[in-house]
């Protein structure tokens, strides 16, 4: 990657990561570009949007109901292939 398309995406991940904190989603920088790569790659975002909804929902159902939005990117990286063919 020349630096000039490095820069395109540090810009798109800062301003990604801006609309992230007007709309409180709770995603670090980290965690967006995560999920910016995965769409890149030619994830479907609705899907990819309910499979972190779902993810969220499962891990706050096994704690006390107070989950870093870190912990689903682990998560995500554990993902079961009946799970992607749920959301295809």
């Amino acid at each position: 990657m020349d630096l000039e398309a490095a820069q395109r995406a540090q810009e798109s991940v800062d301003l990604a990561f801006h609309m992230s904190n007007i709309l409180d989603t709770g995603f670090d920088r980290y965690t967006l570009s995560i999920l910016i790569n995965l769409c890149d790659l030619g994830l479907n975002p609705e899907a990819l949007a309910a499979v972190v909804k779902d993810l969220q929902r499962e891990l706050s159902s096994s704690s006390t109901g107070l989950v870093p939005i870190k912990g689903v990117i682990p998560a995500m990286e554990n993902w079961r292939f009946h799970t992607r063919m749920k959301y295809a």
